[in-house]
């Protein structure tokens, strides 16, 4: 990517396009990626990704999947569009007469990709999450109260069932935290955030640019759809899986509501000690290959879009309309 010449709006355009189609795609595995690296041992209610999936469509319906989407398809473009031109505009600075770049200068770039994508991951990453596992809080206070009443009437069925708390919405959600915390309450959790997505990138970039000129033949100046697309998708879940440990810390942090007898956290440090202590190292892998399954498509559409130049085409025929 270093010798092409950098359009900023098309970058933009591109990252935006791709970030729309693969959130639509992938949401509702990522619904069950955070509600499982929220539940802690003993307070479990799903076994695996398509038992959350199931037990979501049966207590929430189909759109319950989708708790949470709108924010992530308002906010996705700017993110997706910041993520990609950053690492274009770092690896063209970073490049010296269209030389290839050193892995350690792809690795700078993707760092300042990274860190640039943070100002809008974090408010959108802090609002999905507790619209992702309010429906999994309410289920598990819903079984609780039936146990309860069932403790009380000595065994016989209970008669009256609970009336469902109202769920908040992103509006909501936004208002109160401006009210309560001002500004930082939607960066909550920023130092997580970043401790995720600056590896994350320093990981993907430079593996998704030797992936992608592997599959580039000789002849031609850039590769195949499919090339650009598989070396995405690799790319993209292994440094999510590598990245996973960072991710649980930060899906814990970022949750402002606990199920019953759920620890809290009061930083980075303090989560990941009583995870280990009451989880054991298993637990920073939870939720890993619903990542690594949302991450690679996404990343996969992502880059194809982005490598066949959608923007441009569309930018092209808005200056030239006669052609």
């Amino acid at each position: 990517m270093a010798d092409k010449q950098i359009s900023l709006p098309a970058k933009l355009i591109n990252g935006g396009i791709a970030g729309l189609i693969g959130v639509t795609c992938v949401f509702p595995i990522d619904l069950a990626k955070t509600r499982l690296q929220n539940q802690q041992n003993g307070q479990r209610m799903y076994t695996s990704m398509s038992d959350c999936l199931i037990k979501t469509i049966r207590s929430e319906g189909y759109f319950g999947m989708y708790r949470g989407a709108a924010v992530n398809l308002t906010l996705v473009t700017p993110e997706k569009a910041i993520k990609l031109a950053a690492n274009d505009f770092f690896r063209h600075q970073l490049s010296k007469d269209g030389q290839k770049l050193t892995l350690l200068k792809e690795m700078l770039a993707g760092c300042g990709a990274g860190t640039c994508q943070v100002i809008v991951t974090t408010p959108m990453e802090m609002l999905k999450i507790q619209l992702q596992d309010a429906g999994r809080i309410a289920a598990q206070r819903k079984i609780l109260a039936a146990q309860g009443q069932l403790s009380a009437q000595g065994g016989a069925q209970p008669s009256v069932e609970a009336p469902a708390a109202p769920r908040p919405t992103a509006i909501q959600l936004t208002r109160d935290l401006l009210r309560s915390r001002g500004i930082a309450g939607l960066y909550k959790g920023l130092g997580a955030t970043l401790l995720r997505d600056v590896p994350l990138s320093v990981v993907y970039f430079p593996l998704f640019a030797n992936l992608n000129q592997l599959g580039r033949p000789a002849s031609e100046e850039k590769s195949p759809f499919y090339v650009s697309f598989l070396a995405g998708c690799v790319a993209g879940s292994a440094a999510a899986v590598a990245v996973n440990p960072c991710d649980v810390v930060k899906t814990r942090l970022q949750s402002l509501q606990r199920g019953v007898n759920e620890d809290t956290y009061s930083g980075i440090l303090d989560c990941a000690r009583k995870i280990l202590r009451h989880e054991g190292p298993s637990a920073f892998l939870k939720g890993a290959y619903c990542r690594a399954l949302v991450i690679a498509p996404l990343f996969g559409i992502a880059q194809v879009v982005y490598f066949l130049g959608i923007a441009e085409s569309l930018l092209g025929l808005l200056q030239d309309p006669q052609a």
